[in-house]
C-alpha cells in the first residue's frame, strides 16, 4: 500500500472531529445530531476521510456503525490529536490570563471523597472560572485516556505501573484499606473475630482487574482462604456504601471513606499487606496545563492536612 500523507491539505480538523463522534456515537444519525449537522454531511464527510486513506473506517449495520481494524487505529490517533489542540488552547488560554480552563480527573476510590473534595473547593475558591471534571473509573480504564490526553491525571490509591511507558507518579499520603460492615452487623458480636469469620458473610470486592481486588485475594489464600465465593463487583462508592449499610455485606474501603460514612465501621480485622499509598498517576512526557498545574498544587496542600490530622 502506497504511503499516505495526512499533511497535504487534504485531511481536514473536521475530519478527525466527526470520525471521533461517530465511533462515540456508534452511528452516523447520532453523530450527525451530536454535531448538530444534517446526517448526508456527516456521510458526505465520511466518505471523504475513507478516501483520503484508501481504507473503510466503519462496517455498517442495521443497528449503527463498528470500527473497523482501521477505523480503531485512526480513533486512537484522531482522540489525541484533538486533546492535544485542547490542551494548546487552553494553555494559551492559561498564560494569558490563568483564570479560566479545564482539568479532568480520572478518580479511583481511595481520595475521592475527602481529599478530591477538599482541593476542588480550594481551586474553585482561587480560581473560579476553571472547569472540574471528575469521571470514575478502574485504573486500567483510565490509563489510555491519560496517556491520550483526555484526562489529566489519575486520583486514588497508587497501582503498580510496571512496564507501562509514559507514566510517572506523585505519593500524596498514606491511607489504610480497612474491612468495614453496618453497626449492627452480626460478625461484630463474634469473639475473637477474624478473617475466615467474615466467609460467612456475603462481600462486595472491586472488580477482577483491579490491583486491590488481587492484594485482597493474596490476604485470603496467605491465610490458607479461599476468597469470598458469595460476591457483588462494584466500583461505585455509593453503590458499596450503600450495599454495606443496608445489607450484612463486608466491604475493603479505603479508612477515610469508612470513617465519612455514620451508618458504617471498621472491622478488628487488620489488612497488613494492602498497600496504603494515595497519589496520582500522570504522563511522564507531557507538561500538565496551567489548570492541572493548580489541581495538583492544591491536591498536595490538602493531602498534607490529612496527614498531618
Amino acid at each position: 500500500m502506497r504511503a499516505i500523507d495526512l499533511l497535504n491539505g487534504r485531511l481536514k480538523l473536521r475530519h478527525l472531529v466527526l470520525v471521533v463522534a461517530i465511533a462515540d456515537q456508534g452511528s452516523v444519525l447520532r453523530a450527525a445530531e451530536h454535531l448538530r449537522l444534517a446526517q448526508p454531511a456527516v456521510t458526505r464527510s465520511l466518505r471523504e476521510v475513507e478516501h483520503i486513506l484508501g481504507v473503510e473506517l466503519f462496517t455498517r449495520g442495521p443497528r449503527g456503525v463498528t470500527p473497523t481494524m482501521f477505523g480503531d487505529a485512526f480513533v486512537e490517533h484522531a482522540r489525541a490529536v484533538l486533546a492535544e489542540l485542547r490542551r494548546a488552547g487552553e494553555r494559551i488560554t492559561g498564560l494569558a490570563d490563568g483564570e479560566v480552563g479545564t482539568v479532568t480527573i480520572g478518580t479511583l476510590l481511595a481520595g475521592s471523597n475527602v481529599l478530591l473534595p477538599r482541593a476542588i473547593a480550594a481551586l474553585k475558591r482561587d480560581r473560579p472560572g476553571i472547569t472540574v471534571i471528575v469521571q470514575e473509573a478502574t485504573f486500567d480504564a483510565q490509563v489510555p485516556r491519560l496517556l491520550d490526553g483526555e484526562i489529566d491525571l489519575i486520583l486514588g490509591r497508587l497501582n503498580p505501573i510496571g512496564d507501562l511507558r509514559g507514566l510517572r507518579q506523585v505519593t500524596l499520603y498514606g491511607e489504610p484499606i480497612r474491612l468495614v460492615a453496618r453497626h449492627g452487623h452480626p460478625a461484630r458480636s463474634r469473639p475473637g473475630l477474624a478473617l475466615a469469620d467474615l466467609l460467612d458473610y456475603p462481600w462486595v470486592l472491586p472488580l477482577e482487574q483491579t490491583a486491590l481486588r488481587t492484594e485482597l485475594e493474596q490476604v485470603f489464600r496467605a491465610g490458607g482462604l479461599e476468597p469470598p465465593g458469595d460476591l457483588v463487583e462494584c466500583t461505585s462508592v455509593l453503590t458499596v456504601r450503600t450495599l454495606v449499610r443496608d445489607t450484612d455485606m463486608i466491604a475493603a474501603l479505603p479508612q477515610l471513606v469508612a470513617e465519612t460514612d455514620a451508618d458504617i465501621a471498621p472491622l478488628p480485622v487488620p489488612l497488613e499487606t494492602v498497600r496504603r499509598q494515595v497519589g496520582v498517576t500522570l504522563p511522564a512526557h507531557r507538561a500538565p496545563t496551567p489548570s492541572a498545574r493548580l489541581m495538583l498544587e492544591h491536591l498536595r496542600r490538602e493531602a498534607t492536612k490529612i496527614a498531618a490530622a
